[in-house]
């Protein structure tokens, strides 16, 4: 087989570009070692920024996002008994959508196979090979069989324990990471939300999440230790404790269920660098992670694929390098600024080992100095809804 650009990963990244590519008529193939259902089964990232809804759009997959998102205007951060709520529309003209990673996965699936594009699901043993040469390719193996992709460039977008940063060798890359000392209790419920807006809450006891998927269904969280496990914490404790978490008109409000997903997920910021190995570039978690605290994973995946598709249409429409040359600078500006903003919002909201006394006023200080502050208001809100690319 032969194609242009080799995509590594089915996931919001590869598909994304994989689409962008393709209306700048760009062929590309997309290897991805799991199985359709098994890509949309995972429970992920639900808040869009309105670049990445406008890349929907342009490659065609945003009918379903406008039509059943959820479109936020500000959110609440709530301490000391009381909630606060952030304009973010007032102080940048700009929104957010809630709507579920795993539904835009299943938009850009689907848009992908109406063009008619390849995919190869349950590809085994994927590999990347010579791409700091002339002549890259991808190998992989499908029912026994070992297949050949050759190709122009590769585009690594297979998370961060995917093979493609693996394959750079240890003195091409350098990593940067903090692993963050407790991790976050999540659950789905068919209830329908606390609040029309998302409950950032700063409480003694640890971090609490109140967001939705939609108007029926809601996604809570809990900020836990990470020696935690599932069982330990079944329906009850967890929404005890999160009532604990959050102020006294939320808590009473607060309709309860059955929980039918529940997770423990670590929060860690990563970045690795470059996003460019000759011939191969990283897109989306498999150069950089943050903690879901500002809602920036799922976007800084789109804003790659944006910077990508955009180097290599230059590549071959104008037969200029200068895009590709300069992605990974231009991607990691980004990344920084959205690993900056999101260990920030961790910072001031969750409850670390060695806070104590002095670190929880300083805290409860940054959270009021936040929301009477209009200069620090706006800042938020600039982070918050997406910073331009």
């Amino acid at each position: 087989m032969r194609t242009k650009v080799a995509i590594i990963g089915a996931g919001p990244a590869g598909l994304l570009l994989g689409q962008l590519l393709h209306i700048y008529g760009i062929d590309n193939v997309i290897l991805e070692r799991q199985s359709p259902d098994y890509v949309l089964g995972r429970i992920r990232a639900g808040l869009l920024e309105e670049g990445t809804v406008a890349l929907l759009d342009q490659v065609g997959a945003g009918k379903r996002a406008h039509a059943e998102g959820l479109v936020h205007e500000g959110i609440e951060l709530a301490f000391s008994g009381s909630r606060h709520r952030i304009d973010m529309k007032a102080a940048t003209g700009k929104t957010v959508m809630i709507y579920g990673q795993t539904e835009v996965t299943l938009d850009l699936m689907n848009a992908r196979k109406a063009a008619g594009l390849t995919t190869v699901y349950e590809a085994k043993d994927v590999q990347p090979h010579d791409f700091d040469g002339s002549h890259p390719r991808v190998t992989w193996v499908k029912d026994g069989v070992t297949h050949t992709l050759d190709c122009d460039f590769i585009a690594g977008c297979d998370g961060f324990h995917g093979v493609s940063r693996a394959s750079v060798p240890d003195t091409a890359i350098e990593e940067f990471e903090r692993v963050y000392p407790f991790g976050w209790l999540g659950i789905l419920s068919e209830t329908p939300p606390v609040s029309h807006e998302l409950i950032y809450s700063n409480h003694a006891r640890g971090f609490a999440l109140c967001t939705m998927r939609s108007m029926k269904r809601s996604r809570h969280y809990v900020q836990c230790s990470l020696d935690d496990h599932v069982d330990q914490w079944p329906d009850d404790r967890f929404w005890d404790e999160l009532k604990r978490r959050l102020d006294q008109e939320a808590a009473d409000s607060l309709i309860t269920g059955p929980s039918i997903e529940k997770s423990i997920a670590p929060l860690r910021s990563f970045v690795a660098e470059p996003m460019r190995f000759g011939k191969m570039f990283l897109c989306g978690d498999a150069a950089h992670i943050v903690p879901p605290t500002g809602a920036k994973g799922l976007n800084l995946a789109a804003s790659d694929a944006h910077y990508l598709s955009g180097a290599l249409r230059e590549f071959y429409d104008e037969k200029s390098s200068a895009g590709i040359d300069t992605y990974s600078a231009k991607a990691l500006a980004r990344v920084w600024k959205a690993v900056r903003f999101s260990w920030w919002m961790t910072s001031m909201l969750h409850k670390f080992p060695d806070t104590g006394s002095i670190g929880a006023r300083i805290q409860l200080a940054e959270l009021d100095y936040v929301t009477q502050s209009p200069a620090a208001m706006t800042s938020l809100s600039e982070n918050y809804v997406g910073l331009p690319f």
